[in-house]
């Protein structure tokens, strides 16, 4: 009786990991059949679309002939485009860097607010974010219109020069990058705020009993528990900002001298208005290699992060 006690036993033993490793698996394979729509969708909208540019871009302007990459070598040839890589750089980077900081100073104002107060002001600041792009900068395109500019009238009602905000490459430069983080501002603002309301308040009270100051506290505590946050927003607005159509189509359309145009207004110029599709996928292409390092060394940041925190947690 005994022996046989100790026989089911051992079989019961064995056949613990192994009934565990079928569940495991059941739930692996129920997992991806719940993911497989998303992947299709992905495969369809996004992978299929970047292929088929890829072939796009190696045929000649009617599309009846393989050219190879002599599309590239004469973009690459033309003035216009290093400087549409420049603005498209400039645009990106410098709408980021601002969002970024204002996000990061409204999440601060607004954690430090009472909740019922938290509640009103997110649903305000939330708005330039909720509202479709293109509606919202058609307004601004009022407000820089130079007949009708109610910019220019304040500007004039104080005493100022007004200013060509459309027709000078600086203002407008200037212009297009303000509406971009007047509209993505928002964005940084709630997942920055997310962020803060998952800092433990104990880290807080720690480094106030051995005598940190606020700063110390924003450097030494806030910094650290959001910088994989931090890096993530960052990564995705930049994929983002450098895609961006709408703003600087509507606003200026590229112009003045076609110098505040970006990738995604130049391919469509490029591809649609002049009809050269295989020219406009080469340009709409050249935007990977920049993003792909951009994320490499950012997506490597987060990584060593994670295990430094893992590493502190075991």
């Amino acid at each position: 009786m005994a022996r046989a006690t100790l026989a089911e036993a051992a079989r019961a033993t064995r056949a613990g990991p192994i009934a565990a490793g079928g569940l495991a698996r059941r739930r692996a394979v129920i997992a991806f059949l719940f993911c497989l729509p998303l992947v299709l969708l992905v495969a369809a909208l996004v992978v299929y679309p970047a292929f088929y540019s890829l072939h796009l871009a190696t045929l000649n302007k009617s599309m009846t002939r393989f050219v190879g990459l002599a599309n590239f070598a004469f973009l690459f040839k033309r003035e216009t485009f290093w400087m549409v890589v420049e603005q498209s750089v400039i645009f990106a980077v410098s709408a980021v860097i601002f969002k970024a900081l204002i996000g990061f100073v409204l999440a601060h104002v607004i954690h430090a607010l009472p909740a019922r107060g938290q509640r009103a002001w997110r649903g305000l600041l939330l708005v330039p974010w909720v509202i479709p792009p293109a509606m919202s900068t058609l307004v601004w395109w009022w407000m820089y219109e130079p007949s009708y500019s109610a910019l220019n009238w304040l500007l004039v009602g104080i005493g100022f020069a007004p200013v060509p905000w459309l027709g000078d490459p600086y203002w407008a430069r200037f212009s297009v990058i303000l509406v971009n983080v007047w509209y993505g501002a928002p964005f940084f603002m709630i997942m920055y705020l997310a962020a803060l309301k998952s800092v433990p308040a104990e880290l807080y009270e720690a480094a106030e009993i051995d005598g940190a100051n606020a700063w110390q506290k924003l450097v030494y505590v806030t910094l650290p528990m959001l910088r994989n946050i931090i890096a993530i927003t960052v990564l995705f607005s930049l994929i983002v900002t450098f895609a961006n159509f709408d703003i600087v189509r509507i606003l200026t359309a590229g112009g003045p001298r076609d110098l505040t145009h970006v990738f995604a207004t130049y391919a469509f110029k490029l591809g649609i208005e002049s009809n050269d599709i295989p020219l406009g996928a080469c340009v709409s292409l050249f935007m990977f290699p920049i993003l792909a390092v951009a994320a490499v060394f950012i997506l490597r940041d987060v990584h060593r992060r994670s295990r430094e925190i893992a590493g502190v947690a075991a």
